[in-house]
């Protein structure tokens, strides 16, 4: 790590979002940064063709076989990277569209001027989900090694919502923009609560800078909670991930982004996809737990990876 004049160090944050929250976590964790001294300067993720928010119903299934593939739909917006080329660290602040990186974030990583600029850089990435978050961030890893850059960190902020009332919450909050409690229900997405003590995270990554230590920083960061790792709703989320390949592939033959021949297909996966929300997912969580002392070494080996080794080791390219 290089020594800036006066220890003060430019730390460069970019991030997607629709509602907000994305980059309100941002700002959350970066607050002991700025009360540092640091100089933070901030880069949005922009679509030059914006996704829509409140969501249609046809455009929110339309996005779903290209997130899963990781095939961009659209351009983004020129980012300039002259005031950041020099930055001590980089922070990426974003969320995961069907199991896998949003679609923006898809075009962020997969442009050639970021992966030039992500090579040697320090990488802190920052997720705000609903509860499943470990095959977007596998991707992010993986996108992260092949520019080259150092993966010294990651913090996940969730819904804290039972997963069925989750559903209905974020439902209500996408598709019409209504994010506080109503009728018995929670408010949706991450709580005002947990983005406000969010920048705890901030003044340990501070204290990574000052000490130029960034080997401990994701042990540090865990010792704090950064993360949380729910063995149950991962194995849900593994075999999701792994159908909706099939069905993202299933849609895809029938032409690409907005063709409208694919259009019953889509219609047959939004089915399936509250079908396995409400049948499978609960008896997917009833296997696990009677098998669970089968597969405790299995999760203890996946926790490590995803929660603590943020090297890339053996793990397989996701996609």
């Amino acid at each position: 790590m290089k020594e800036t004049e006066g220890s003060i160090r430019k730390i460069a944050i970019f991030y997607y979002t629709q509602s907000g929250q994305a980059l309100q976590i941002a700002q959350s964790v970066c607050k002991p940064l700025e009360k540092a001294g640091n100089t933070l300067i901030y880069k949005a993720i922009e679509p030059e063709n914006p996704f829509p928010f409140p969501w249609t119903y046809r455009s929110f299934f339309e996005a779903f076989p290209e997130s899963r593939l990781a095939i961009p739909t659209g351009k983004l917006k020129e980012i300039d990277f002259s005031d950041i080329h020099d930055a001590d660290l980089t922070i990426i602040s974003g969320q995961s569209w069907y199991l896998s990186p949003s679609l923006p974030l898809h075009a962020f990583f997969q442009d050639g001027k970021v992966k030039a600029y992500l090579k040697g850089k320090m990488i802190v990435n920052i997720s705000g989900c609903r509860n499943m978050w470990v095959m977007a961030q596998r991707k992010i890893r993986e996108y992260i090694y092949r520019a080259d850059g150092q993966y010294v960190g990651h913090i996940v902020l969730q819904d804290r919502a039972p997963n069925l009332v989750s559903v209905l919450t974020i439902i209500r909050w996408l598709f019409y923009n209504r994010k506080e409690a109503s009728r018995g229900l929670p408010a949706a997405g991450v709580s005002n609560a947990d983005i406000e003590n969010a920048s705890r995270f901030g003044v340990i990554i501070n204290e990574m800078l000052e000490n130029g230590n960034p080997d401990g920083l994701q042990n540090a960061l865990m010792r704090e909670k950064a993360v949380e790792y729910k063995p149950s709703v991962v194995f849900v989320e593994k075999a999701g991930h792994r159908i909706f390949g099939f069905w993202a592939k299933f849609i895809r033959k029938k032409g690409g982004y907005g063709d409208k021949r694919r259009a019953l297909r889509i219609r047959l996966f939004s089915y399936y996809l509250f079908f396995v929300l409400y049948v499978a997912s609960p008896v997917g969580l009833l296997v696990f737990y009677l098998t669970y002392l089968l597969r405790i070494r299995s999760i203890r080996k996946s926790k490590k990876e995803m929660c603590y080794d943020l090297s890339w080791n053996d793990l397989m390219k996701v996609q």
